[in-house]
Parts: C-alpha cells; structure tokens; sequence
C-alpha cells in the first residue's frame, strides 16, 4: 500500500505543468525522428506505472519496427539482481502519431492522450562478468556461466580464430557488437552465440563455433535481418 501510495504522487508530480526536470538519473536511448519531448516522457512515464510497472523506470528508449516504417516505444523499470539473474520490467508503448492512420489501442489496454500499453512484461538475463565489466545474455543453454565468460572474453579481445566457411565472410564480423551477447547454446557438439548489430534496430548475428581448451573458431556466421 505503502509503494502504491509512493507511486500514485509520483504520477500526480508528473502530470504536473509546474515540473520543469524530472528524473535526471533516467537514461534515453531514442532513434532519429522518434524522440520524446519532456512532456510525453511524462505521460509514458505516468501511463507505464498505471499499467502496472512497479520498479522506478530507468530507461526510456524508442525503437524502429523495421521493415515498417512505424516506431515503438519501450519503458524499462529498475533492475533486480539475484546472484547472476537480473530480472527487469518491460513495457511496449504505442504511440499514435508513430503508427498507421487508423492505430487504436486492443482491449485492455490503458490510454493516456496519445499514448496506450498493456502489460508490463519480465525480462531475465544473466550476468557474465569479464575482466571487471558486466555483460548480459538473454539465454544460456548447455554451457555454465564460466564457460561462456571464456568464450565471450575471446571474442571481446578477438583472439578467435576463423574456419574456411567464414573467410569470405570476414567484414561481417565488423558489424557484431561484442559487447552484446543475445545468449549461448551448446547441443552435443554443437555451438552457438548470438550477438546483436552494431546498429540499433538492425539485427543480429548468429555463429556456429567450435571450442576446443580455450580455441574458439567461427566455423559459420547467420545474420538476421529486420
């Protein structure tokens, strides 16, 4: 009762004209001809705690919805940390002027001026740790943490090494962000890693490895394309 109560005057502060700067520690992460305007932040903000986020938002972020030319909004609440588990709240927010003339909020969905959502939604991720920085993968499967610190270290530092398959390939791997493993996956002999694009919104990458002590060879490279 206590946390609702706490939340409910953050919103009526929120809603407040007189309120000038609001959350400085908020981070905002916005793609080109998607930014929000002090004001809308608000509404997102007020609109993501009355469809029920319950940790203080943290990143305020808008996205391309490719090959769409439309655009989304994402609101994530605070981390929660157990041990190597890192659980967040997430909330998809529409955005009228962003969508197709005739976009209107599904039922069950909250409205607040031009802006609706639904649910909020847990994401959980696990912490690697490499070399004092902290990484996140979204899936890991078939390996232990360590051993996919030991692969994602090899990779950070590019001490990899490149099968026949992948030479002519080379320049792709220009355009993996290192620094973003989607998640680990080992299924009898075989390896897999996923990491995101350099460039937001524009995919990610996906390579079949082969790990012998701690060799690590790209035997092939997937790459997704929104």
């Amino acid at each position: 009762m206590k946390l609702l109560t706490l939340l409910t005057l953050f919103i009526t502060l929120l809603l407040d004209d007189s309120l000038v700067v609001f959350g400085q520690d908020v981070k905002r992460d916005y793609v080109n001809l998607a930014k929000l305007s002090v004001e809308e932040e608000k509404k997102v903000i007020a609109l993501a705690y009355k469809c029920g986020l319950q940790e203080p938002v943290n990143k305020i972020s808008t996205h391309n919805m490719y090959p769409s030319p439309f655009k989304g909004i994402r609101v994530e609440g605070k981390e929660k940390k157990d041990g190597r588990q890192v659980t967040t709240q997430i909330l998809s927010v529409s955005n009228r002027d962003w969508l197709e003339p005739n976009a209107k909020p599904r039922k069950g969905q909250i409205s607040m001026g031009k802006f609706w959502a639904g649910k909020p939604y847990e994401q959980k991720k696990i912490i690697l740790n490499v070399k004092g920085k902290q990484y996140r993968a979204s899936s890991i499967q078939g390996l232990s943490p360590e051993e996919c610190e030991m692969i994602l270290n090899v990779f950070l530092e590019q001490k990899y090494q490149l099968g026949p398959q992948v030479k002519d390939n080379e320049k792709l791997l220009d355009q993996i962000d290192w620094t973003n493993p989607s998640g680990f996956y080992k299924r009898g002999d075989s390896i897999s890693v996923g990491f995101l694009h350099k460039e937001k919104d524009s995919g990610f990458f996906d390579l079949q490895i082969t790990k012998k002590g701690t060799t690590i060879t790209i035997q092939q490279i997937f790459q997704a394309i929104p």
